[in-house]
C-alpha cells in the first residue's frame, strides 16, 4: 500500500460525516431545531479525526517530506493551497463552535450563522478531498522511492497508533443513525 492509501480511506469516513451535517442542515431548513448533540459530535469528529489525525499526517509527515523534494511548480502550488485550506477548515469549525455556544445561551439569531457555517463545511470538504485524491496524492508519490514510501507509511501507522480510529468510526455510525 502506498502512504496515500490510508489518507484516502480516511477521506471516505470524513465524507460520511459531511453527509450527516448536510442532512442536519436540511432538517433545520425544514424547521427542525438544530440537534446540538449531533453538532457537538460532528465538531469533535472534524477537530479530532479530520484535522488532528488526518490533516496531522498530511502536514507533519507527507507535506514535510514533500517540502524536501524538488516539487513541480504545480505540485508546490497545490500543497500550499491544501495547507491554507486546512487553516480555513480549522477557522470555520472554530466559528461554528462559537455560534453553537451562543445559540445554547439563548441567542436564537445565531441559528442562521450555524447553518451558514455548516453549509461552508459541507461545501468545503468534498472539494478539498477531490483536490487531494484526484490531483495531488497519487502524482506526489512519484517523488518518493519505494523505500521512502514504506518509511512514510510506517510513520503514518505510528502516528495513528496513539489515536482512536475505531471510536470515531463508531461516532460516525451513531451519528448517521440520528435524526
Amino acid at each position: 500500500m502506498k502512504p496515500v492509501g490510508p489518507l484516502m480511506i480516511e477521506h471516505r469516513l470524513i465524507e460520511r460525516m459531511i453527509k450527516v451535517l448536510d442532512r442536519e442542515v436540511s432538517g433545520i431548513a425544514k424547521g427542525n431545531k438544530p440537534n446540538i448533540a449531533l453538532l457537538e459530535t460532528a465538531i469533535d469528529f472534524v477537530r479530532t479525526y479530520a484535522d488532528r489525525c488526518h490533516h496531522g499526517k498530511e502536514e507533519a509527515i507527507l507535506f514535510r517530506d514533500l517540502a524536501k523534494k524538488p516539487l513541480s511548480p504545480k505540485h508546490k502550488k497545490t500543497m500550499d493551497e491544501l495547507i491554507q485550506e486546512h487553516i480555513y477548515g480549522r477557522k470555520t469549525v472554530g466559528e461554528l463552535v462559537a455560534a453553537k455556544e451562543k445559540y445554547q445561551q439563548g441567542d436564537t439569531k445565531t441559528l442562521n450563522r450555524i447553518v451558514d457555517l455548516i453549509k461552508a463545511l459541507v461545501d468545503f470538504y468534498p472539494k478539498h478531498i477531490a483536490k487531494e485524491d484526484k490531483g495531488f496524492f497519487i502524482p506526489c508519490m512519484d517523488y518518493f522511492t519505494p523505500d521512502e514510501q514504506a518509511k512514510m507509511l510506517n510513520e503514518f501507522w505510528e502516528f495513528d497508533r496513539l489515536l482512536i480510529h475505531e471510536q470515531y468510526k463508531k461516532v460516525v455510525e451513531q451519528s448517521e443513525g440520528l435524526k
